[in-house]
């Protein structure tokens, strides 16, 4: 495998866009925060967890990012969802606009099944501004389409920078935290596989247009390398569903299964740890439990 180029360094990657570390679950360089400005207008993707709300304020206030005008969420899951609320507070001098999918606008109202599967406390947003496929967000000149990309879940949206030719796609195609270490999209509780390998397709249909691909956990993706992530994300996806499901039928543990992963998977990687990859596995188990996988 050749060397991946990417873009982990916070700050700014192209004309008008920024990458902030998310701080998830007090990890380095887990959960991407991005942000657009155009013209002195700024949209963030994603939020993270309500803990880290005050310092990411902070962050923004550091790179001269502040104030944010409107917050995009990529899907309802509490790592890209938890701190609307908490950050909402914060963001005192900005009427924040809140934006996400159709469904990820219900979900985010109604957060009691995501609640539940993860046991993360997230609060209700009330009002949010639901997109749909084809619809544009005007920033100050800079426009931005609103692209579905749905499978890792069913309210999962991509933002296209047609400009810098640079595509947003949270954790619809795949987590890579360096050229050893990924996690494919499968996860509770409402993964689809079709609509997933649909995703996959539209996105490399549309590989002539872009350079570069920025991903939620974490970083930019860019130039060959970007073409790279692309031939292998669906390989790399039916490659590990097999192989968790042949691992769970042969009555190991989660623990086990984990290191299986490590050892098959990424043996060069020093980024994962233990506890991290067991429950990630743990939740890509349940998930391939709940489409009947697994029985």
């Amino acid at each position: 495998m050749n060397i991946i180029v990417f873009i982990s360094k916070e700050g700014k990657f192209n004309d008008n866009s920024y990458l902030l570390d998310g701080m998830l679950m007090n990890l380095k360089k887990f959960l991407s925060v991005y942000i657009i400005e155009s013209n002195g207008e700024r949209l963030m993707i994603d939020v993270g967890e309500a803990i880290k709300a005050r310092k990411l304020v902070k962050k923004l206030k550091d790179f001269g990012l502040y104030p944010i005008h409107k917050l995009l969420v990529t899907h309802s899951h509490w790592d890209h969802a938890q701190g609307i609320s908490k950050f909402k507070q914060l963001m005192k001098d900005s009427n924040l606009e809140v934006l996400a999918s159709e469904s990820g606008a219900y979900n985010l109202k109604h957060p009691e099944k995501t609640n539940e599967y993860y046991n993360y406390n997230t609060y209700p947003v009330e009002d949010v501004t639901p997109l749909k496929e084809g619809d544009i967000i005007e920033l100050n000149g800079l426009e931005l389409e609103v692209v579905n990309f749905w499978g890792h879940t069913m309210d999962s949206i991509a933002i296209l920078d047609r400009k810098n030719q640079n595509f947003f796609v949270g954790d619809a195609i795949i987590d890579r935290l360096d050229e050893d270490a990924f996690i494919t999209p499968p996860m509770p509780q409402d993964f689809n596989e079709q609509e997933l390998l649909q995703t996959f397709d539209k996105l490399r249909n549309m590989k002539d247009e872009l350079n570069s691909i920025s991903i939620a956990h974490f970083g930019v993706w860019k130039d060959d390398h970007f073409n790279q992530v692309l031939d292998e994300m669906k390989p790399l996806y039916h490659e590990t569903k097999k192989s968790i499901i042949q691992w769970y039928n042969e009555n190991l543990s989660h623990e086990q299964i984990s290191q299986k992963y490590c050892e098959k998977f990424m043996p060069n990687s020093k980024i994962w740890n233990a506890k991290l990859m067991e429950i990630l596995v743990e939740w890509m188990i349940e998930c391939f439990k709940m489409i009947g996988f697994i029985k």
